[in-house]
């Protein structure tokens, strides 16, 4: 069975092509500046060629007829007739208190993915597109699958996922802590279960750290808490996001400059974080040759997030009642071992001791265990692979049909 995987954001659309039986990528790439001028397909082949091609793509369908061209195409395509995809699996942002738990497309589903638009404005129009112009380009014979990432932080109770506003909020629109990178908590997390023998009553601290950020805490299996909010702009600093903050602070800045809204959500969402404190860039790369230029506000962005991100751990190991196991994933936790050396310093006090030597060296591609062999608690690289969950949610789905 071959099942086609699409994550489709407002202006671009990524895409992988897995065998489900082996579970091996047989074509990768994206498409990218949808709707504007410039745009173009780039993918990968499974032999590992980069081919990019400039296409004009106005929307998603025309997106969508970009990949099927490539995915057939004599050359360089991994297949030879659309006939042989099985089925299409897409990741949904936002599934609010509806959905815990990836379901078939239908008429229904797609209605509730429209009516959580509000909470997800960015995401669940453009994941609705994908499916919308993935059903024009496919036809209604292939079945297609949802993957929501606020799944997995459903097992969330009460009194963590409420908000101390106004009860009237919740139940008239939904204010509460939804969660989101669920796909990539929940695969580190089955992942780490199952590097420390499958143990009963496992207490996990999973850290997706990359330019989107956020920290869960999953007692046996089933998350009990999460950074990220009613929005993915609460938690910890992130590349352009504020991370949680006074609310005051909202709305003095607002009065002080003036700001509708939307402007300041803007400031908060897409010029804070790393590139507001630091004044140089969004990308940790840019940062950190700052920081070693001596740039001190650089320093200073990278102290904030190494503080704020072993803060969190340190209270949910208080929530979970101690930890068996803390993961580093995503595009920073993989690939950044100052990181996880200035946060797993701040843990020493519960026990923590890395392997400074492993450490420095590890990244995506370099997994293993970080962790000394006397630390009291398990730090664990692993390669997030949030395309897998979708194709073996799709995979497990279809096969009941």
């Amino acid at each position: 069975m071959k099942i086609l995987v699409i994550n489709a954001g407002s202006s671009s659309l990524k895409f992988q092509l897995i065998d489900a039986e082996s579970e091996a990528v047989l074509f990768k790439g994206n498409c990218e500046r949808i709707g504007t001028d410039g745009s173009f397909i780039g993918f990968k082949t499974a032999d590992s060629q980069k081919i990019e091609i400039k296409t004009q793509m106005l929307n998603h369908t025309q997106a969508f007829e970009a990949v099927k061209n490539a995915l057939v195409d004599p050359e360089h395509g991994a297949i030879k007739d659309l006939s042989e995809v099985s089925a299409i699996g897409h990741r949904i942002v936002q599934g609010g208190a509806y959905f815990d738990k990836s379901v078939l497309v239908n008429n229904s589903v797609l209605q509730k993915i429209k009516e959580l638009a509000s909470l997800a404005p960015l995401h669940n129009p453009a994941n609705l597109q994908g499916i919308e112009a993935c059903s024009k380009v496919f036809g209604p014979k292939v079945p297609q699958v949802v993957v929501f990432d606020t799944a997995f932080h459903q097992t969330m109770p009460e009194k963590a996922y409420m908000y101390a506003v106004p009860y009237k909020y919740y139940e008239k629109f939904g204010v509460r802590k939804y969660g989101f990178h669920g796909t990539s908590h929940r695969y580190v997390t089955d992942k780490m279960t199952e590097l420390m023998g499958n143990q009963k009553d496992l207490k996990l601290i999973t850290c997706h750290i990359g330019n989107g950020s956020s920290i869960s805490a999953v007692k046996n299996g089933k998350v009990i808490d999460t950074t990220m909010g009613l929005t993915p702009l609460g938690g910890f600093m992130m590349g352009t996001r504020s991370g949680s903050l006074d609310p005051s602070v909202v709305t003095f800045i607002a009065e002080k400059e003036h700001l509708t809204p939307e402007e300041i959500s803007n400031i908060l969402n897409k010029e804070s974080g790393l590139l507001g404190v630091s004044g140089v860039s969004s990308d940790d790369r840019d940062v950190t040759a700052a920081e070693e230029n001596g740039d001190m506000r650089a320093h200073l962005a990278h102290e904030m997030l190494y503080y704020q991100i072993a803060k969190y751990i340190g209270s949910y190991y208080v929530a979970l009642g101690g930890c068996d196991g803390i993961v580093f994933t995503a595009g920073l936790g993989e690939n950044q071992p100052q990181l996880r050396e200035k946060v797993c310093d701040y843990l020493a006090c519960l026990g923590v001791k890395l392997d400074k030597e492993f450490n420095a060296t590890a990244k995506r591609g370099i997994t293993g265990t970080l962790s000394a062999p006397d630390s009291k608690i398990r730090v664990e690289l692993i390669a997030t692979d949030e395309e897998m969950v979708i194709a073996r949610d799709t995979k497990a789905i279809v096969e009941t049909l």
